[in-house]
């Protein structure tokens, strides 16, 4: 519980929206307590009708308030459930909104670097699980607990006017009911919900993995292992929750007799209070009755509060995704942009990857960067797009600082890398991602530019035809044009190739890079690359190791004079 509290405290999603939002939750209190009011009421009045009319009173006028107070509350009941019910998912799904988008716009700003920190099947759990547990936070937490501690504190004083001896008796239960069994719930199950989590989030992991490299499992004929596997892990789960639903039986099982206990001792106080009078002894029926409309309020509270801890990891997951920054908005000066690394250093843990490096980049320029894997190259490409931040220096565009830039900087950067996503819809949907808001002739130019036009003549449905999951309907050389027909419509001056043609055969690979060098004439290319084919497109080539530029010249220059570089030239067939 105390966990619980401190991760309030630190909390970035539902303590701030609870704040902006106070009247929607007050309003969405009030209306529950009203209803389970309105439910009691109706209860109590209808016990003391019963028992009046049971009487047979003289004149019907003299059960005649009775039956209207009957007949109000039956109405009023479900007009504040329904209220309640609007009020209170309105105010969640306006939450759940808000943290959609900000939990989309966090993880988008670190989308090139979220695999490293993420496995899939993680980022699926965070996605589909967390915000949905937030959201039961509020309507099986919040709502329950706030309404039913008023419900604590009327009742109490309501029985207080009539008997406070009894009301001691009845604030003395309610409290085992309402704050014990909770307590006692919230720890004694703590452990139960953390495993059913743990096997939640592996099944969502090797879900996917299995799903991911089903053809090896195929191939390697283990499809029994597999499935072993992951019946083992659901079997678990279910078993768990099992336990879980036992847990929460024999819960609800103990209020029930804590309630039959008040139910008794109501029956036997009210008897004892009201029975010298014919009129006060039809006040039995109406408080016994009215008890039984309560028990609904009192077990959502004991529900809500064993649940809490479901919330743990999900509050600590969103907390620990980036803030979104505010947008800035881009300076003119930004459209004919210079790139600028000054005494640039990142360290992973211990290990440094770059170190005091300095590299400029002026508006137009063509740079091929080179090194063996792990030499840095992906890390420094993350300094230029601002996912990463280095722990001394500066990098900046057109003189602004990379990070202030960051909401923005698609609007300046494009990036062309090794397996630009393709999405089982229609060319055209496809291409558009580069800008959304192009037109369809837009569109059909960058197409046309990427050298696609030949291949979307041959298709039937031309550019209405569906790509297929991943773009499986194309070969991987027209995969990378339609990723370069986006980034043309992103039109945004400098374009990053991160290794875009690994994987094609060599002769595909240079009409492809061809294509790209020839349609980017007039923009800034940072390219990254293990290997020399089309090297000659490049104004300048820097060789990348242990974090420095150990080379760094035109091609030409180094054809002459580095015996490195004619080396590596003859090693490849880029012919």
């Amino acid at each position: 519980m105390s966990k619980v509290r401190q991760l309030l405290k630190r909390d970035r999603w539902v303590i701030p929206f609870l704040k902006s939002q106070k009247s929607g939750l007050f309003w969405s209190i009030v209306l529950s307590f009203l209803t389970i009011l309105a439910a009691g009421s109706l209860m109590f009045v209808s016990g003391y009708l019963i028992s009046r009319a049971a009487q047979r009173p003289e004149n019907v006028l003299m059960i005649y308030v009775p039956i209207v107070l009957t007949r109000g509350f039956g109405i009023a009941r479900p007009v504040f459930r329904y209220a309640q019910r609007m009020v209170s998912h309105n105010w969640v799904l306006r939450f759940v909104s808000k943290s959609r988008r900000r939990l989309y716009e966090s993880v988008a700003s670190t989308a090139s670097n979220i695999r490293s920190r993420l496995q899939t099947g993680e980022v699926l759990s965070l996605l589909a699980d967390d915000l949905d547990r937030l959201q039961n936070l509020y309507l099986r937490t919040l709502f329950p607990l706030g309404a039913g501690m008023v419900l604590y504190l009327f009742v109490s004083i309501g029985i207080g006017v009539v008997n406070w001896l009894f009301m001691l008796w009845w604030v003395t239960m309610l409290s085992v009911i309402m704050v014990i069994i909770p307590i006692v719930s919230f720890f004694a199950n703590r452990a139960r919900v953390k495993k059913q989590k743990q096997l939640q989030s592996q099944l969502y992991t090797d879900a996917t993995d299995a799903v991911l490299g089903l053809q090896d499992w195929v191939l390697s004929g283990r499809q029994q292992d597999l499935i072993a596997s992951q019946g083992k892990v659901m079997a678990n789960l279910a078993k768990t929750k099992g336990e879980s639903m036992k847990f929460g039986w024999w819960r609800d099982f103990w209020i029930q007799i804590l309630v039959l206990i008040l139910v008794v001792s109501t029956t036997i106080w009210s008897g004892s209070q009201f029975s010298g009078s014919r009129i006060a002894v039809n006040f039995i029926a109406a408080f016994i009755l009215a008890i039984f409309p309560l028990v609904d309020s009192f077990l959502g509270v004991n529900q809500g509060v064993s649940e809490a801890s479901f919330y743990e990891d999900s509050m600590i997951r969103l907390n620990e995704l980036p803030v979104p920054e505010e947008s800035v908005m881009i300076p003119k000066n930004i459209m004919t942009p210079t790139i600028e690394l000054s005494h640039v250093t990142f360290k992973y843990g211990d290990k440094t990857i770059v170190h005091q490096l300095n590299l400029v980049v002026q508006a137009g320029e063509k740079i091929a960067i080179l090194g063996r894997s792990g030499s840095g190259k992906t890390t420094l490409l993350k300094l230029m797009t601002g996912d990463i931040v280095p722990e001394s220096g500066h990098v900046t565009i057109g003189n602004e600082s990379v990070q202030l830039l960051k909401q923005n900087l698609s609007k300046v950067i494009a990036v062309l890398d090794q397996q630009s996503y393709l999405f089982d819809t229609t060319i055209l949907n496809n291409v558009r991602m580069g800008n959304i808001n192009a037109t369809d002739d837009q569109v059909k130019a960058a197409i046309t530019q990427a050298g696609l036009q030949p291949l979307i003549d041959s298709l039937p449905e031309k550019y209405q035809t569906k790509m297929q999951e991943a773009g499986a309907r194309f070969s991987g050389g027209e995969q990378q044009r339609f990723a370069l027909a986006r980034v043309l419509l992103q039109k945004a001056p400098i374009v990053i190739l991160d290794e875009p043609t690994v994987g094609l055969d060599p002769k595909t690979e240079y009409e492809v890079l061809q294509q790209i060098f020839k349609v980017l004439q007039n923009r800034t290319i940072i390219w990254v690359t293990h290997h020399l084919t089309g090297i000659d497109e490049v104004d300048h080539v820097y060789f990348l190791s242990e974090g420095h530029f150990l080379l760094s010249d035109t091609p030409e220059t180094l054809k002459a004079t580095s015996t490195y570089f004619q080396k590596l030239l003859a090693m490849d067939d880029f012919h």
